[in-house]
């Protein structure tokens, strides 16, 4: 497999195994930051952090530091799911190899039951109709949920899963839309028929396209069963009719993905060739740079949605080291990831790189924030909690990461030729 010089590895193990296990003794090192939020075991706190070193021919070699990392202690993922979603359907429509099909394709979803909507145009794209790269786009630059929900219903609950399992992400399941009313379990194993189309001439509508690849209605019939702890949360929930049910919050039909696969998945999409040729994803070197360029524009830098800077700053969605603040994120600072954020729930999964300072990192934690118990309320303590631990961590690894030695200087040069606009 040919991908770029800078991943160019042989077939190694996923990480190293860790001499010393470094985060406990780096947390315990800034307690004005941690000691609150880690004395509560309510906040369920998880962490994996990969430090990367390179070998003379720039080959990576991973060494591995966990916190509390718990594979089968449910928490909500979020819209951290957006991102496997969005490698699966580039994987797939890579394998149906019709002359013309892309990810640039025009994408329409259509409607066959009750309660799916159709999605024939997008205002926010560059000539205002919908493909599978403009959704994928959004998802990661302001984790858009309509782009999430039409990549879902091109893949389908069943194949979504699957196909995890079969790279070997095994503690994922992926079972639902987001935020959207209307779908229970059963409306959200129907999903809608997609149609792709060639893109029209400039000026012209859809129906001066041709059909490249119809896709109809596809019902799944899987329901993956998990041996998950705190699966029943809380105290109370605030149901859809707004009243207060006084009993535990029910995530058994809710979507999950363990820390460990997301971070896995980072990894693997950052770095195809160092991982087992099972848990790549199956796309062209092109597709690759495409989502490396996603996972990392910032919404300021981006024309086609164009995004207020007023309304989204740059940690928007950059959970780690700048989740709480408004600043501007350092040119020479890139982060590749993506963050959930609902019910309290806090995740980031990242890749980060100081090109100034020759540092890069793999990071992923979740948080969970919600004192009163209660589900659905908007009561949260994201910004006076969550924000912070998030951001400091990212913070406190990154001064770590500036200090310590390294034999070589990673050679980032063809990342970021990949990821200039």
């Amino acid at each position: 497999m040919k991908y770029i010089a800078l991943l160019s590895v042989l077939l190694l193990p996923l990480c190293l195994p860790a001499q010393k296990n470094l985060l406990p003794k780096l947390l315990k090192q800034h307690p004005d930051k941690f000691a609150r939020v880690l004395a509560k075991p309510e906040h369920q706190v998880q962490i994996i952090y990969t430090q990367i070193d390179r070998d003379a021919a720039n080959r990576p070699r991973f060494t591995t530091h966990t916190y509390s990392v718990d594979k089968a202690l449910y928490f909500y993922p979020a819209s951290t799911v957006k991102l496997p979603a969005a490698l699966l359907a580039l994987e797939k429509m890579n394998k149906v190899q019709i002359t013309g099909l892309d990810r640039n394709a025009v994408m329409i979803n259509g409607v066959a039951s009750s309660p799916q909507t159709a999605a024939t145009q997008d205002p926010t794209s560059a000539n205002g109709l919908p493909s599978l790269a403009h959704y994928i786009r959004k998802l990661f630059i302001v984790s858009d949920n309509d782009a999430f929900n039409r990549i879902y219903e091109y893949l389908g609950q069943e194949y979504l899963t699957r196909r995890l399992w079969e790279k070997g992400y095994y503690d994922a399941r992926i079972l639902h839309r987001l935020s959207v009313s209307g779908f229970d379990a059963e409306a959200n194993r129907h999903t809608n028929p997609v149609s792709f189309y060639t893109q029209p001439p400039a000026g012209q509508s859809i129906e001066q396209s041709t059909l490249l690849f119809h896709q109809g209605e596809v019902y799944s019939k899987a329901s993956p069963k998990f041996s998950l702890r705190n699966e029943l949360r809380g105290k109370g929930y605030i149901n859809p009719a707004g009243d207060l049910v006084n009993e535990p919050f029910d995530f058994r039909q809710r979507n999950y993905i363990a820390l460990q696969d997301l971070h896995d998945i980072v990894q693997a999409v950052m770095f195809p060739d160092a991982v087992p040729d099972q848990r790549r994803f199956r796309m062209s070197e092109d597709d690759y740079r495409f989502v490396w360029r996603c996972m990392s524009e910032l919404p300021r830098e981006s024309d086609y949605p164009s995004y207020p800077e007023k309304d989204y700053e740059d940690g928007y969605v950059k959970f780690l080291l700048y989740g709480d603040t408004k600043e501007r994120i350092p040119g020479h600072i890139r982060i590749f990831n993506k963050v959930g954020n609902a019910y309290g729930f806090l995740t980031d999964a990242a890749y980060i790189v100081d090109i100034e300072n020759g540092v890069e990192f793999l990071l992923a934690a979740t948080v969970h924030v919600n004192a009163n118990e209660i589900f659905n309320d908007g009561v949260y303590e994201y910004d006076a909690v969550g924000f912070p631990f998030l951001a400091n961590l990212g913070r406190v690894v990154y001064a770590h990461e500036l200090q310590r030695a390294r034999k070589h200087r990673p050679d980032l040069t063809q990342l970021l030729e990949a990821i200039a606009r």
